[in-house]
This record gives structure tokens, sequence and C-alpha cells, in this order.
């Protein structure tokens, strides 16, 4: 009975989000209050929530110190560089675009978080796209998946947890899979291509100068670092996207620079600090460094890297608490967004619907698919990461899943190197707090993104399998 109404409650959520019947933080919240009331299990709602909120407070924590100290970061021109080097290839054509858009997001996924790496990506790509006319689920989509493949990096969260779940080494789990992982963003660039050749074919080839000239009145596309992250109706022609006045973010419209260059990110923008360039990296560096080495929780980093970020970089008072407004919306958006997801895990958990949606989902494996069991997790790993959160995926269903794999002479590190396959996937999934960063700054319903995405970051989660199991590593 728990495993069916788990299934049913996590069908309902993503058909009414998906048909646009309900927004999701409303779902995440009344959907699974409804259902625990179905179970029989109403009088323990509370219980069940405040454990979700307790769980996911560090996240939330985290998440809000690292909009602001990343939103600060794009304030101050640190990024810049990176930036101005990937318009500079994606000129206007819209195949260079997409695949620009890849190639920033893994990039800047290296740093391990997904809302870092969605508000860089979609600060500097945003006003390139509304320009030109693209597809912004092309945008949100690529960036997505993107971001799921580079998400497997031992300090991006997942590899430390199948490593930690099985008792094995992170290092012995990750780089055997580097070439299956290698393969799969290899393909993410291909996808890039193809879906930047579709958009292409739609809207022409333009160079800046048509741009410039045929959408004179078009709506300016400024993105505000530290634009809302709850969406709204964009604004009209001749103002912003994303809040008031343009004192902390991109530019009111691209503008032609010496060269032909797109100019995605205002350089006379009054919140630059280039004086201060190379201690904004240094902090930079010395924060994800002290991340990777887990010196300190990462929610304690952010909130220390973001207290200097804004200190230095803003002595006057005035001026922080400016920067701090700028960014309110993205914090509170997300934070809301990750303590209503709490309210879904918390109920899912504390329920036992997930312990019987995973012991069903095991118990359904046939007798004789026990020696292919890496086989059996890796396509596993794509629904279960997608419906649960990875700390419900590792910890519950992945030592269930090596224990089956023992049985049948199947090596704990191949079920581990297996249970990283569908990541491509999960970072789409409605229960994880980066992607409402990624929708609510890119002006996405997130029904729209899931449409696009899934199958894509699906095929995607299918390619590293193959791969890995071509090279021998599942």
């Amino acid at each position: 009975m728990l495993t069916v109404l788990g299934f049913a409650m996590i069908a309902t959520f993503l058909v009414l989000i998906m048909m646009k019947k309900m927004s999701p933080i409303a779902a995440l919240v009344l959907i699974p209050a409804l259902f625990c009331v179905f179970v029989g299990q109403g009088a323990q709602l509370g219980d069940y929530v405040l454990e979700g909120v307790g769980k996911l407070a560090p996240t939330a924590a985290m998440l809000m110190f690292a909009i602001v100290y990343f939103g600060v970061m794009i304030d101050v021109g640190l990024f810049d560089p990176i930036v101005r080097g990937i318009l500079r290839f994606c000129k206007a054509d819209p195949v260079r675009v997409v695949v620009g858009t890849a190639l920033l997001a893994a990039i800047v996924s290296l740093d391990g978080d997904g809302s870092t790496t969605f508000m860089i990506t979609v600060s500097a790509m945003y006003p390139l796209y509304k320009r030109l006319g693209m597809s912004l689920v092309v945008m949100t989509g690529v960036a997505a998946t993107a971001n799921g493949v580079m998400n497997t990096l031992p300090w991006g969260g997942p590899t430390a947890r199948a490593a930690t779940a099985l008792k094995l080494d992170a290092a012995d789990v990750f780089v055997p899979m580097i070439p299956a992982l290698g393969a799969g963003l290899l393909f993410v660039f291909v996808l890039a291509y193809v879906l930047g050749r579709r958009e292409r074919k739609r809207i022409g080839y333009l160079t800046l100068d048509e741009v410039l000239v045929t959408e004179p009145e078009a709506e300016t596309v400024l993105v505000k670092a530290g634009a809302g992250a709850g969406g709204g109706p964009d604004a009209g022609a001749g103002k912003a996207v994303g809040g008031s006045g343009g004192a902390a973010g991109l530019p009111e419209g691209p503008d032609a620079v010496p060269g032909g260059g797109f100019q995605g990110l205002d350089p006379d923008r009054p919140t630059l600090r280039p004086r201060l360039y190379w201690f904004n990296a240094g902090l930079t560096v010395a924060l994800l460094s002290a991340m990777i080495l887990e010196l300190l929780p990462i929610p304690v980093l952010f909130l220390i890297g973001a207290a200097l970020a804004l200190t230095v970089n803003y002595p006057q008072m005035a001026d922080q608490k400016a920067r701090i407004a700028a960014h309110a919306d993205n914090v509170l958006n997300v934070a809301g967004m990750v303590f209503a997801a709490a309210v879904f895990t918390g109920v899912l958990t504390g329920t036992g619907m997930v312990k019987h949606m995973a012991d069903w989902l095991v118990g359904a494996i046939p007798e004789g698919m026990g020696p292919h069991m890496a086989l059996v997790t890796g396509v596993l790993s794509l629904p279960l990461t997608y419906f649960m959160s990875n700390d419900g995926f590792y910890f519950g269903v992945l030592p269930v899943l090596a224990e089956a794999g023992a049985a049948h002479g199947v090596s704990p590190l191949e079920i581990a190197r297996a249970s990283l396959v569908g990541q491509a996937l999960h970072m789409s999934s409605p229960l994880v707090p980066a992607v409402y960063v990624l929708v609510g700054m890119a002006k996405v319903e997130f029904g729209d993104h899931t449409k696009f995405t899934v199958k894509w970051a699906a095929l995607t989660s299918l390619v590293v399998l193959a791969a890995g199991i071509l090279f021998g590593i599942i």
C-alpha cells in the first residue's frame, strides 16, 4: 500500500507542476501533506516536516550564502574574463551559443556546487539568448545536463556518498569512471551542437549588426546578479528584467564592442572592483580548496566567505545592504523551495514510502539478473535519483543493491560506479534545490524545463552507462 501511495504521490506532483496546475512550492507542501493523511499518519505530519527541515537546513544555509557570495563575485567582476571569452566564441551563431552554454556550465561546475554554476551560466548567457530570440529551455536543459555529469566529481557529493555508504575510497570509485564520464560530457557537447543547429534553423544565422538593427525596440535583457528566482512576468520594453535599477548587474541590452564582440557583462557597472580582482580570485580559490579538503562544513565556509567578500569589497554599510538586497529575491525563493522540499522528503521518509518503494524495486529484480547487478544499479539510478534525494538513494538503496550484487560475486566498486550514472538526470529533479535557481533566473517554468530536459538528460545517463560497460568499468 505504501509503495503504491509513494509512486502515486510522486506522479501527482509531477503531473500537476508539468501541467502548471500548481506552483512547485505549493505542490511540494500540499501534495505530501494530503498523502500523509491518506496513509493514516496525519497526526505525525508535524514531526515528519520538522525532521525533513532539520536535515535540509544545512543545504538551505549553504545555498543562501553561496548565492550571496557568488552574486558578489559576479558583481565585482571576478568571472568577467571567462564570460567574455565564451561570448567572443559564441558571437551571434545559435550553434556556438548553445555549445558555449555547455562549455561554461562544465567549467564552472568544477567548484562542485550546482547553484553557483547556474547563477554564473544564466547571468552570462541569458542576455544573448533573449536578444537572439533563442529558446530559454535549451539553455536550462543544456546547463543542467552538463552540470549533472560534472556533479560526479568527488567533492560534488554523489561519489562521496557512494564511497561512504559502501565503505570504499572515493578515488577508487571516481578515477576509473573518468572515461565513461568523459563520454557523457562529450555527448552533452554533441547534444548542444544538435540543439544549436535546430535553433539556427528556427531563427536563422544572424550577425550582431542584424540583431542590433532589426530589434531596436526589443525588450532589454538585463539579468541582474541576484535577479529574482521566483519568476514573474518579464519586464516590458525598456525595463530591466529581474529587479530595479542597473547598479548590480548586467547590461541593459547588448552593446557592440570593438572587434564585433557581444557585451554580456557591463564593463562599466559601478559594482566592479578591479583593484581587488586578485584578492577575490584568491578568496574564491581558498574557499573552494577548503571545501575540497573539508576543513569546515560547507555552509560555514560560505557564510564566512560571504562576510569577507562583502566587508572587503564594500566597506560602507550602505553598499553592503545594497548588495544583499540585490540578491535577496534569489535567496528567499531558493530557501523557500528547499524548505518546501523538506516537507516532501520528510513525508516520503517518515511514512516509510521510500523504504517500501526501494524494497519493491529491489525485489522486482529477476533472480537471473544477479550477476548483472552493476548494470541493474546503473539503470535504476536514473529513476531513483530523480524521484529520491541523493541521501535517500545512496544511503538507503545502494547498500541493498550492493548486498544483492555481492551474493552473485559483483564487486561493491562496480556497484558504486554504476550508481553515479543517473546524475545527469538527477540535476533536473524537483528535489534538487539548485534547479530552482536555474529556472528562476532564466524565467523558465519548471514544468517546461522538465518536459524538455528529462529525455535528453536520461539519454546522457544511458550514454555514460553504455561507455562504462564498453570500457569494462561497470
